[in-house]
């Protein structure tokens, strides 16, 4: 997995042990994701599907994108298409993204990096590979993380970020058992690049098989595990839980994620997202592209796009 990673995890800052009266967060429900397709064709798993979105708040969805080896001409993205009212996060594992919008901002990620697009007021935007990638194949595997965002900043301009790998925030635990790759956030005090408008944080983990990751969790967070591959136990009570299954956890302190000893051949470690924010409690009015509080701003949104006030395909 090219995701940005450590000879040794030694050299890293430690996640603090639990203390004394930390409360572990248990396990409400473990879900199995869907598989579908995407854009123009792309494989996905989505995460979080029968999920309760009181649950998820301030996320709307996630994908799992791939992980899929692409012949030669195979390869595959979106059209262009219209956002408004919520923030996309794309973070790239492997393979190659370009991504272009309708205010300019774009580029290429690959093999660790993330795109954060605000999409805001509203603008039109398309994710591909490049055509190099197209004409060669190869490996592909990501995530897309939809953010919501509050009524006061759903119609604030547009915005992109382009977090590079070598960027985000690495931590280990105090035994070296596993990876923490901290993106956006903070954890422990260890903040990540991502800027954010809704309070929250995101972590790729990677896990040593046998080894225990206890993550210390902003108290007033929700938090949701996902399983990119592998096999393991969550929370401190051992729920099973494997590639592409979600836990939802209750309130606590810290969250707890252990890798089995056995893994697959072709994951020797367990590789999980932890996300987490502070929940906006606001109406949330969703169809399509568009987050909105309501029906009617929702319908606005259609309408704005018809009439081409999201931006023009750039030539």
């Amino acid at each position: 997995m090219p995701a940005i990673t450590v000879d040794d995890l030694t050299v890293l800052d430690r996640v603090t042990k639990p203390g004394l009266g930390d409360q572990p967060r248990p396990v409400w429900q473990v879900t199995t994701a869907p598989e579908g397709y995407e854009g123009e064709g792309f494989p996905v798993r989505r995460a979080f599907a029968g999920i309760d979105l009181r649950q998820l708040d301030p996320f709307v969805m996630m994908d799992q994108m791939g992980e899929v080896d692409y012949a030669p001409g195979e390869p595959k993205g979106t059209p262009w298409h219209p956002h408004r009212g919520f923030e996309t996060v794309t973070y790239i594992i492997d393979g190659v993204f370009d991504h272009h919008d309708s205010h300019g901002g774009g580029g290429s990620i690959t093999d660790g990096d993330t795109q954060w697009m605000t999409a805001g007021s509203g603008l039109l935007h398309i994710e591909a590979p490049p055509e190099w990638l197209v004409e060669k194949g190869g490996l592909f595997h990501g995530i897309q993380l939809w953010v919501n965002l509050p009524r006061d900043a759903k119609m604030n301009d547009p915005r992109y970020q382009d977090i590079r790998s070598g960027q985000v925030a690495l931590l280990t635990t105090p035994d070296a058992g596993a990876l923490v790759r901290v993106i956006a956030g903070s954890v422990d005090g260890h903040a990540g690049p991502g800027s954010t408008f809704t309070p929250m944080s995101l972590v790729h983990a990677t896990i040593e098989p046998g080894a225990r990751l206890d993550l210390p969790w902003a108290a007033d967070y929700n938090a949701l595990v996902y399983v990119l591959n592998g096999r393991g136990t969550v929370g401190v009570e051992g729920r099973p839980i494997r590639m592409g299954q979600s836990a939802v956890l209750g309130s606590g302190d810290y969250l707890t994620v252990t890798a089995d000893r056995t893994q697959e051949g072709r994951s020797p470690q367990l590789d999980v997202i932890v996300v987490g924010g502070r929940p906006i409690k606001e109406p949330i009015a969703w169809a399509g592209p568009f987050v909105m509080n309501t029906k009617s701003e929702v319908l606005d949104a259609y309408t704005d796009f018809q009439k081409g006030r999201f931006g023009h395909i750039p030539a």
